[in-house]
């Protein structure tokens, strides 16, 4: 791992830096932790020297020196630490002198490798962490991938689901001849239920309450299915209490506790339950909590994948706190222009997580250009400018994200053609990618930066109504427009976002 942080390392700026400060041609040398030479001569004895820099152990701050022959001193010190441990040493081979007898250029070339020092070990550290963070990312997409792979198989049997779940309790209650059927966990707030009345139930959702109150805390308690036929039963004293039903109440079982009923309910005039009813009773309860399970897990991808989006945005802004909740400000206004535009359900899908993902490429951008607070070089904006095919190379192996990536690839593209990465015009640029620009555009603008303050919404909208046309398409401006224009209450609500998100 160190070797290979290393070789990211551009030594020859630094031998040029010390060749500078020192106003001759200087022997400098990196070793890594083991003495192992990085950058340097390739000699017998610069590699001797490695080995007993490694050996001498000394790792303390400051400068130490060894002694190659008669003629010339090495001086070196230690790079200091990560959380991996010593990173390694760099050092110099200048003419012998007796230490108590040093030339006084000595103390200015000290004083260069230590700012060299100081310079090598941060640039090591940040391609450190930027190698883990990318192998922990690497991890996370694969995760989302597989995540997002069951969270569509799941979707495209969702509404059938929905229906067998529905269906199969009106099935119960007319082939079981019972009044009510329903399903209850309370733990998730879950009450969901069927009828085929023989008369009216007045007081049905007080029923309900007592179905996961009582009766639930019972059968929780007892794990075994109730059954309550006789009046004078002397359970009714502290279930169903004054209330004139026959009841069958199978508990669900999930990793051995019960976390779900199954209640069969009718009115007293009705014959007693019986034991093949309460049967049919607990096979009913297993078929409805496979179905409910598949609905939590459901659930529970989407919340997992939302979390996950919101981990990988968080790995973004953390290299540039100036831009902390931009992407979800962006993901707001663009899915505000998606619903104005009456996009389907399935448009504002793909708009939802193009949106909130769109600027994950710059995770790859260096630290020094992307919080660069003065104007970028022209081979610094060029990394800028990798972002959004770095976004697609990232997302487009979810298949989840198939479309939705588009937007994130081409946000940076102009409406006039001379946008980014592909140059496409018009039309030809994704609608989703048209709408995340206009969002991205006015959010950019009314943000602060380390070297100004966030513009004001009418200087926002002053600056989109002059690209209107060559970077942005002039209909999607016009639904912002329309989605602005109660302007007080609209940035009112914008605002409370914004301070959340610096909270």
């Amino acid at each position: 791992m160190s070797n290979q942080t290393f070789e990211q390392i551009d030594f020859a700026r630094y031998q040029r830096w010390i060749n500078r400060a020192a106003g001759s041609e200087i022997t400098l040398m990196v070793f890594d932790n083991h003495g192992k030479p990085v950058w340097g001569e390739n000699t017998t004895q610069v590699l001797d020297l490695g080995l007993a820099i490694a050996a001498a152990g000394n790792v303390d701050a400051g400068m130490h020196r060894n002694e190659l022959d008669g003629s010339k001193t090495a001086l070196y010190q230690s790079l200091g630490f990560t959380s991996k441990g010593l990173i390694g040493w760099v050092a110099v081979i200048v003419d012998y002198f007796k230490v108590n007898d040093a030339p006084i250029n000595i103390d200015h070339l000290v004083e260069t490798i230590d700012d060299l020092t100081a310079s090598i070990a941060d640039e090591y550290r940040h391609k450190s962490d930027l190698d883990m963070m990318t192998e922990e990312l690497g991890a996370r997409y694969e995760e989302l991938h597989l995540v997002y792979a069951v969270d569509q198989h799941v979707q495209a049997h969702t509404g059938e689901n929905m229906q067998v779940f529905q269906s199969l309790l009106q099935s119960a209650t007319e082939h079981l001849n019972v009044d009510v059927v329903a399903f209850v966990r309370p733990t998730k707030n879950i009450c969901q239920y069927a009828t085929s009345l023989s008369k009216e139930i007045h007081n049905l959702d007080l029923v309900f309450v007592e179905m996961r109150g009582d009766l639930y805390r019972f059968a929780q308690a007892s794990g075994e299915t109730i059954v309550l036929n006789a009046a004078d039963d002397p359970r009714r004293a502290y279930i169903f209490t004054d209330m004139p039903y026959k009841v069958v109440a199978c508990p669900v079982h999930t990793e051995g506790k019960v976390d779900a009923l199954v209640v069969l309910l009718n009115h007293q005039n009705k014959t007693d339950f019986s034991n093949s009813d309460r049967k049919l009773g607990e096979v009913l309860a297993n078929q409805l909590s496979s179905l409910s399970n598949t609905f939590q897990l459901l659930e529970s991808m989407r919340e997992f994948n939302e979390q996950l989006a919101m981990s990988l945005i968080e790995a973004v802004e953390a290299k540039d706190p100036y831009t902390r909740g931009h992407s979800e400000r962006v993901h707001h206004l663009s899915m505000e222009i998606g619903k104005a535009m009456n996009l389907p359900a399935d448009e504002l899908e793909d708009l939802h997580w193009g949106s909130l993902l769109h600027d994950v490429g710059k995770i790859g951008i260096p630290d020094a250009v992307l919080c660069k607070p003065s104007r970028l070089t022209k081979d610094e904006y060029t990394f800028i400018m990798v972002h959004p095919e770095r976004s697609y190379e990232i997302l487009r192996h979810i298949k989840h994200l198939d479309k939705a990536v588009l937007g994130a690839r081409h946000h940076q593209e102009m409406y006039d053609g001379k946008g980014y990465p592909h140059g496409l015009k018009g039309e030809r640029i994704p609608l989703h990618a048209r709408i995340i620009a206009v969002a991205d555009t006015y959010d950019s603008i009314t943000s602060s930066r380390a070297y100004r303050a966030g513009r004001s919404h009418e200087v926002a909208m002053q600056e989109i109504e002059r690209v209107v046309g060559t970077q942005l398409d002039p209909a999607i401006v016009e639904v912002f427009r329309q989605v602005v224009a109660p302007e007080p209450e609209w940035l009112q609500r914008f605002s409370i976002r914004r301070e959340k998100a610096a909270a």
